[in-house]
C-alpha cells in the first residue's frame, strides 16, 4: 500500500488505456507517454499494460507502507527516496516507511511511477486509468492509501538503463488526415514552416497551440478522431487531441500525430516550441 501525504498537482492512477468503448463516446484514456511507461515497466519486469502513476507538473510526497521495487522515468523532478537523490530508469529496492518525494521541475512535464506487479486500483470499464466523467477514484487526494502487488521472490534481472531521451525533442512527425487534402497551399506552408509555441490550454485532453493560421469556412459533419489528430478551428486555431480527447469532432482533421510524437507533446508545457513534419 501506497500513502499519499501530498497529492502533487495532478497524479493518476494509468494503464495502457480503455478499449472497445469509443463507440459509446468514452475515450482511450491511459498514459500520455507510453514510451516511457514501456521503459519503467520493462525494468520491474512487468506486463506492459500495468498501472503506474502518472505526476504532472508538481510531483507528490509517498510513503511506502509494504516492501517493493520501484522505478521512475520520464520528466526530471529532483526525486529523492529518504531525502537522497535518485535516478531516472533504475529499480530501487523499497522498505515499509521509505518516503518518495519530488522538488523542482527540470525537464519534461509528466514523469511516471512503476512499482512491481502494479498499482491494483479498481478497475472500470477494463482500465485503473483515471478519466473522470466515469471514475470517482484514481486521482490521488492527500491521505489516500493506493494498493500495489508484490511479489518477494522477485529480483531484477536489470538495475538500470540507459535512455536516449526525448524530453528536448521538438519535431512532431505527422501523416496526413481526413481533410488534409483541403488545406490551401499558404496554409500548408504556414504549417509546415513555423515553430509553434504550446498554448496556457494543455492538458490530458487537448494540446492548443498559441499561433493561428490562414482561417478557412470548410463545413463538415461530426466525424470519428483519434488521440493525436489535429484539428483546425475555421479562425485558424490548431487543437491537438490527446489521450482523454473527445471520441469525435466537427473541425477538419488535417494530420494526425504519431505515437512517439504524441509522447514527445505529452512532455511539452506552457510556452514550449514544437512544429509538424510530414511523412
Amino acid at each position: 500500500m501506497l500513502k499519499v501525504l501530498k497529492a502533487g498537482f495532478y497524479t493518476t492512477v494509468q494503464d495502457a488505456g480503455r478499449f472497445h468503448y469509443r463507440n459509446k463516446g468514452v475515450p482511450v484514456s491511459g498514459v500520455m507517454d507510453e514510451m516511457t511507461v514501456f521503459k519503467v515497466n520493462s525494468l520491474l519486469e512487468n506486463e506492459i499494460s500495468a498501472a503506474v502513476l502518472e505526476i504532472t507538473m508538481t510531483g507528490p510526497t509517498l510513503v511506502f507502507e509494504e516492501e517493493t521495487y520501484m522505478a521512475l522515468g520520464g520528466a526530471e523532478m529532483s526525486a529523492t527516496l529518504n531525502n537522497l537523490p535518485i535516478q531516472n530508469y533504475k529499480v530501487y529496492q523499497i522498505e515499509v516507511g521509505d518516503i518518495l518525494s519530488f522538488g523542482h521541475l527540470n525537464k519534461g512535464f509528466r514523469a511516471y511511477l512503476g512499482v512491481r506487479g502494479g498499482f491494483t486500483s479498481k478497475e472500470i470499464l477494463g482500465s485503473k486509468s483515471y478519466f473522470k466523467p466515469i471514475t470517482k477514484e484514481n486521482r490521488l487526494q492527500d491521505k489516500d492509501i493506493v494498493p500495489y502487488a508484490y511479489n518477494k521472490l522477485f529480483q531484477p534481472k536489470i538495475s538500470e538503463i540507459k535512455v536516449d531521451s526525448f524530453l528536448d525533442d521538438s519535431v512532431l512527425i505527422v501523416s496526413k488526415a481526413p481533410e488534409f487534402e483541403l488545406l490551401t497551399d499558404k496554409q500548408l506552408e504556414e504549417i509546415f514552416s513555423k515553430q509553434f509555441t504550446v498554448a496556457h490550454e494543455n492538458n490530458r485532453m487537448a494540446y492548443q497551440i498559441k499561433e493561428t493560421i490562414t482561417p478557412h469556412e470548410i463545413s463538415m459533419i461530426t466525424s470519428a478522431t483519434l488521440p493525436g489528430t489535429v484539428q483546425l478551428t475555421p479562425s485558424g486555431k490548431l487543437i491537438v487531441l490527446m489521450k482523454d480527447g473527445q471520441t469525435t469532432g466537427g473541425y477538419p482533421r488535417i494530420v494526425q500525430l504519431t505515437d512517439k510524437s504524441i509522447c514527445i507533446l505529452a512532455q511539452k508545457r506552457e510556452g514550449d516550441l514544437v512544429s509538424f513534419k510530414l511523412v
